[in-house]
């Protein structure tokens, strides 16, 4: 890839650091969208013991690009997104994504495919970690901070999607551990 387009490609991105998600974080500030894509491609390459068959570098690769559409679009929290803004985000990222250069291009467009359908072992891993980084920052925020619906969202969110894993089952059970203390605590 040419300098320039490098360059083009990252002032897009670097949007997201200044893309406020829903979630605050421990100190007390609203996390940033790169914040969150930066904390689940951690959590891949730290578990990646434990999905020995599945391809880890992959999952990250889907980890670092997954949130991008939110450079154009914002972050609107997954209890408020409707259809219409799920096509919106998208159509917006395929345009920006087709003006890549090749390979590039091909390879973010697969693996966004790859993420939408869900049928791989890596874009499950991927959307689990998703899911479960969101209830992890909650966690880690002030209660105060939680809107009247994530009470129950902390003790379910992702339930559906580490079903396939009994890691990830396992891990999701520790968390609305957390929870629980954190609510009792309240």
């Amino acid at each position: 890839m040419n300098a320039e387009k490098l360059l083009e490609i990252l002032h897009v991105a670097e949007r997201l650091k200044d893309t406020p998600r829903h979630c605050y974080t421990s100190g007390g500030r609203r996390e940033s969208v790169a914040e969150h894509s930066w904390r689940i491609a951690l959590m891949a390459y730290l578990i990646r013991d434990e999905f020995p068959d599945v391809d880890m570098d992959k999952v990250i690769r889907m980890c670092l690009i997954h949130d991008l559409g939110e450079a154009f679009t914002g972050d609107i929290p997954t209890f408020l997104k409707t259809e219409e803004d799920e096509k919106k985000e998208e159509a917006l990222l395929t345009q920006w994504v087709q003006s890549f250069p090749e390979p590039c291009r091909s390879d973010m467009l697969s693996l966004y495919k790859e993420m939408a359908d869900r049928t791989t072992p890596e874009a499950r891993v991927f959307k689990a970690m998703d899911s479960l980084e969101a209830v992890i920052q909650h966690n880690e925020s002030h209660i105060s901070t939680w809107a009247e619906n994530e009470y129950d969202l902390n003790l379910t969110y992702g339930n559906d999607k580490v079903a396939f894993s009994p890691y990830l089952t396992h891990l999701r059970q520790v968390i609305r551990e957390e929870t629980l203390r954190k609510m009792e605590e309240a």
